[in-house]
């Protein structure tokens, strides 16, 4: 049963997106800046001028693939050729290709001509274009040892002085004790920036629900004080699971006809996702 926006008097639905991360940034929709996005903002936006490799790791929820997009959305289309890779745990050759279809390119058949082609279109795009790739690995924590040392051999350009492109490393917080094995050194040299999504504290849980019910022009009392601290208590931090706790709650309150969400609720909601 979906939740009805008319009984809590809300003019949408901010709690519907997936960790924060609205469908798309356009529009009406919903932007929380949490620590975690000005911080990892900043660093990225930092990469794009230095150009290299950048690191952004979190647990799952935290935001990270929500802040690359509103980044990322944002880039000027003459200067910036997105290339996003959500899956990771392609084999060598199937990550050449996606390489290659993401900057436009017929791939060859055989790995040593995808590589060619891969270096010489980024260099087309740098040097002639005056445009920068910027290529977007998720879920980096299935990357095998065979694509993580083929990355700094793709974007070693005229012996390791030039940088025309971006590539961030996105993930769980296990890729950083991947790159720390001795055998990929390398690549961990070559990174740029670095920064691991800590989730949401206690004070940006409430105003993430106050802003967004504000957004939403509803009332700021449809949560109790303890309904918050429970909510703080259940999602860890997650914005993703902050938002699933939320709107079961909001469900459950609704077929129960009270007017505002108290703990016992919340805890209900919590209980439901847990058995679901």
């Amino acid at each position: 049963m979906p939740l009805s926006n008319a009984y809590w008097q809300m003019t949408s639905d901010p709690f519907s997106g997936n960790g924060g991360e609205r469908a798309s940034l356009a529009g009406n929709a919903y932007l929380f800046e949490s620590d975690d996005y000005k911080n990892c903002t900043s660093r990225v936006n930092y990469l794009l001028a230095q150009k290299g490799f950048g690191l952004i790791t979190g647990l799952p929820g935290t935001g990270k693939t929500f802040t690359l997009q509103s980044i990322t959305e944002g880039l000027n289309k003459n200067l910036y050729k997105v290339i996003y890779s959500p899956m990771s745990s392609l084999t060598t050759m199937e990550f050449y290709r996606s390489m290659a279809f993401g900057l436009d390119l017929t791939p060859a058949h055989k790995k040593i001509d995808m590589f060619r082609q891969i270096q010489e279109r980024i260099l087309v795009l740098a040097k002639d274009k005056r445009i920068t790739p910027v290529f977007i690995c998720d879920e980096a924590q299935y990357l095998n040892t065979a694509i993580i040392n083929d990355l700094k051999i793709i974007f070693n350009f005229e012996m390791d002085s030039l940088r025309p492109a971006v590539v961030i490393i996105t993930g769980l917080p296990a890729i950083n004790n991947t790159l720390l094995k001795h055998v990929h050194e390398a690549i961990a040299q070559r990174i740029i920036v670095s920064y691991r999504f800590t989730g949401l504290t206690r004070v940006e849980t409430e105003s993430y629900i106050t802003s967004a019910l504000n957004f939403a022009n509803a009332s700021n009392s449809i949560f109790s004080p303890a309904a918050i601290e429970a909510l703080f208590a259940g999602c860890e931090g997650s914005i993703r699971k902050l938002n699933a706790i939320i709107s079961t709650a909001l469900l459950i309150g609704e077929q129960r006809k009270i007017s505002s969400i108290d703990s016992e609720t919340v805890m209900m909601a919590i209980n439901e996702r847990i058995a679901a």
